[in-house]
């Protein structure tokens, strides 16, 4: 959990890094930003902060704001129904985001993860991303990802998955949002 002021100016340097890609959000789509702590409770390391612009029956478009070095969990987008799970394609917009996917591990990668969750990342072919370039994550692999020095602001565009198909490698982890402690009155 988090504090009320925490919670607020993350939203406020969530809301000043996506202004600055340049795109056009409404006002009211910046001030409903979901914090992520994904019930982890350290969301400087360990989080994201996103924007739902279309999420209909089929489709999901969102904005994901990495604070520099803010790692999203690895996790993977499992079967559901007669789904194969979410397929799910990140563009950069700003800044720079480290995607980490299976693979031949790349050696010294720029991502790491916070280091008491380290035994929980076990993709490490790293797929560096820049304004303008994207990567796209098949249904049902193991992926996390992080922001740059900077930070980073992407688009992910993703077919629908199932309530509760995003399975996390580290059992803490869970995709409910950020809670706000109670403040003592």
């Amino acid at each position: 959990m988090i504090t009320r002021r925490e919670f607020d100016d993350a939203i406020r340097r969530a809301a000043e890094m996506v202004r600055k890609t340049g795109i056009v959000v409404r006002d009211e789509e910046l001030e409903n930003v979901t914090l992520m702590d994904f019930h982890l409770g350290e969301l400087e390391q360990t989080g994201l902060e996103l924007l739902w612009l279309v999420n209909t029956p089929t489709l999901t478009l969102k904005i994901l704001v990495f604070f520099p070095h803010q790692t999203c969990p690895q996790h993977r987008h499992v079967p559901f129904g007669d789904s194969p799970g979410k397929e799910e394609t990140f563009r950069c917009l700003w800044g720079e985001v480290y995607v980490m996917l299976p693979g031949e591990e790349t050696p010294n990668p720029k991502a790491h993860p916070p280091e008491h969750r380290r035994q929980y990342y076990t993709s490490w072919n790293e797929t560096v991303l820049h304004p303008g370039e994207h990567l796209t994550s098949p249904p049902d692999t193991p992926h996390w990802f992080q922001g740059g020095p900077e930070g980073a602001v992407l688009y992910t565009f993703e077919t629908k998955s199932g309530q509760g198909a995003d399975k996390f490698t580290d059992p803490q982890a869970s995709e409910k949002p950020t809670q706000i402690a109670e403040e003592n009155q």
